[in-house]
């Protein structure tokens, strides 16, 4: 990802600082846990220490400069007055008070959090071809995680299990890591939207919902998908059904202009026609990239609205305390003129 877009944002003498790893890494393409990204009207500086300056000065994109980073309470000063920096906006988001109050002691002008995290925010909204393309390679690895599973599902085999054989399965299959700590749990647990896998073992007749992701060059993947082990009752069956549906029913209006919150009523609306609104509870989908979750939220209370490049969640879901709950997700790219469904992967009713 360019510097140059962030550039553009700026007058003479102001800076951004990049503090947050996860934001470092968007500009950068390089992976550090300590650092910081300075970027100018006419420079972009990374600064990082001692362990990994070398793979820096070799790997990092979108840098004029890359520099040691000895103290940073004498090296960022130092930097900014060589660039004529007289004002500096950092992030909000990902700062403790204390460390914007430590941050702001630096300097012996202003250092404001406002601006920054809307302008990275914006950018990141906006998936450029290659992180497109890394997102989709790594849903590839979790989809075939998917197909491997299925064979590995069975009565008696505990929830810990599936979650260590998906996580295995995409690790050694190329994931660089996991996209969130793995959801696999089974019969009345999977009325919890995010329960935690127990030593609980599958039996016939109940669902086994799976939600989870591969990692993959440092971009994230999200999938859910729920099936059955044995015969599932007719209540089973129409819930499933209505979670399809009302997942269809938000693919069905994505499209850039859409508010946010419209993407959400679709799904909403389906669910609640079939009388299960009380136990849809959480938001319909949220954005997906660098981190695996962040802008847009398909939600309620969402002001934003859809734009071209876009990479959302669709996962609606309905749970039934102490009886079961069905989740579907797929991930959809907003295109110029609709969505591309970037999960391939089967969504019908699966009995195992």
């Amino acid at each position: 990802m360019s510097t140059r877009e962030m550039q553009s944002k700026l007058q003479a003498g102001e800076a951004f600082l990049i503090v947050s790893p996860a934001n470092r890494f968007y500009f950068t393409d390089f992976e550090t846990s300590d650092g910081f990204l300075l970027i100018t009207k006419e420079k972009a500086v990374f600064l990082t220490d001692g362990r990994y300056i070398e793979a820096a000065e070799k790997n990092a994109k979108n840098c004029d400069e890359v520099l040691l980073l000895k103290k940073a309470d004498e090296d960022l000063p130092a930097l900014a007055a060589r660039l004529g920096v007289n004002k500096i906006y950092t992030e909000a988001e990902n700062l403790t008070v204390a460390d914007f109050s430590k941050l702001s002691k630096m300097f012996d002008f202003e250092v404001t959090p406002q601006k920054t995290d809307d302008a990275v925010s914006d950018l990141r909204r906006h998936k450029k071809d290659y992180e497109k393309q890394r997102v989709i390679s790594a849903q590839r690895i979790a989809e075939k995680a998917f197909e491997h599973i299925l064979t590995f599902i069975k009565p008696g085999v505990s929830e810990k299990d599936i979650r260590l054989e998906l996580e295995f399965f995409m690790l050694k299959n190329g994931a660089d890591g996991l996209s969130f700590e793995t959801i696999a749990i089974s019969g009345a647990n999977t009325s919890m939207p995010h329960g935690v896998p127990t030593d609980k073992k599958v039996e016939n007749g109940e669902f086994v919902t799976m939600d989870y992701g591969a990692l993959l060059g440092g971009y994230h993947s999200d999938m859910t998908r729920t099936v059955a082990v044995g015969p599932v009752t007719d209540k089973m069956a129409q819930v499933y059904n209505t979670v399809l549906a009302a997942q269809q029913a938000c693919f069905d209006v994505l499209r850039p202009g859409l508010p946010c919150r419209d993407a959400d009523k679709a799904a909403r609306d389906v669910i609640e026609k079939a009388g299960y609104g009380s136990y849809f509870t959480h938001s319909t989908g949220h954005g997906v990239g660098v981190d695996i979750h962040e802008a847009p939220s398909l939600s309620t209370r969402s002001e934003a609205v859809l734009e071209a490049g876009d990479i959302v969640t669709d996962e609606p879901g309905i749970y039934i305390p102490g009886e079961f709950g069905v989740r579907i997700e797929d991930m959809a790219f907003i295109t110029g003129n609709g969505y591309e469904n970037l999960t391939k992967c089967e969504k019908s009713l699966i009995i195992l």
